[in-house]
């Protein structure tokens, strides 16, 4: 999956499978919007399957871990100061945590990176003055923060699953192409498992309640009065359990019980 060949999508029978009912999708049909969320979960219970089978499939996994590790480290500066611009937001957070590989799964993490902004900016109106007039003089306030962490999982995964069905589309039904159904798929599977990824703010106030109970967690939250300090640990503590529910590796069980990343 080099970069100087064309990628022609995933194999295997399920991933023909989703190929194929995207093939028959069509726009102006009574049920296309039903259909079409059919189509997007099905490529994400597939690329999920896929995973469960092969942790290593499209360095997915490997790759996630080590932006969500980066991410980390750059809220805390975010916090500290220079709340920018839009554009050199985006530039600085692809350049820190996109990393500079060639590789499919590196692509998706540069573009969650673009649609996490974004969408956390849909998500915070608030901060149009800020980053629209160019740097304030604060950082980000830790909510935003902790709603960019949380998106930026779920738009990694819907930006490679983009790549898959643009590639399908591109050699079976061009014709589609117009209508743009990879953005609409990608929109879906964001809204889907952005509600699976922990938040370190939630996951802090959580371990700040409970931390008589489990000691372990004093490590973690004994800068609470810092949240700047506290909040990148625990945001790097989450990285391995945002990673693997985002891509399908822990699952809740009708018990409530999670599985564990194998």
């Amino acid at each position: 999956m080099g970069t100087s060949t064309r990628w022609a999508g995933p194999k295997g029978d399920r991933w023909s499978s989703a190929a194929k009912q995207l093939a028959r999708w069509r726009d102006d049909s009574r049920d296309a919007d039903q259909r079409l969320e059919e189509i997007a979960a099905d490529h994400l219970s597939t690329l999920h399957e896929t995973l469960r089978g092969d942790q290593s499939a499209f360095g997915l996994y490997d790759t996630a871990c080590a932006a969500g590790e980066r991410l980390a480290v750059v809220l805390g500066s975010l916090a500290a100061g220079g709340a920018e611009s839009e554009d050199a937001l985006v530039a600085r957070l692809i350049s820190e945590v996109g990393g500079d590989g060639g590789t499919l799964a590196d692509a998706a993490v540069r573009r969650g990176v673009a649609a996490a902004v974004r969408d956390v900016r849909d998500r915070h109106p608030e901060l149009d003055d800020a980053m629209g007039g160019g740097a304030a003089a604060g950082g980000f306030a830790w909510d935003i923060l902790c709603d960019l962490y949380q998106v930026f999982f779920a738009d990694m995964v819907a930006e490679f699953l983009r790549s898959v069905v643009a590639e399908h589309i591109k050699l079976a039904v061009p014709v589609l192409v117009v209508t743009d159904p990879e953005g609409r798929i990608a929109d879906w599977v964001a809204g889907k498992v952005v509600d699976l990824v922990p938040n370190p703010c939630e996951e802090s106030a959580e371990a700040t309640d409970l931390a008589d109970a489990v000691g372990t967690a004093q490590s973690v939250v004994g800068a609470v009065q810092d949240p700047s300090a506290a909040l990148p640990k625990i945001a790097a503590s989450l990285v391995p359990r945002a990673v693997g529910k985002a891509l399908g590796l822990i699952t809740e069980e009708i018990t409530g019980e999670e599985g564990a990343v194998a």
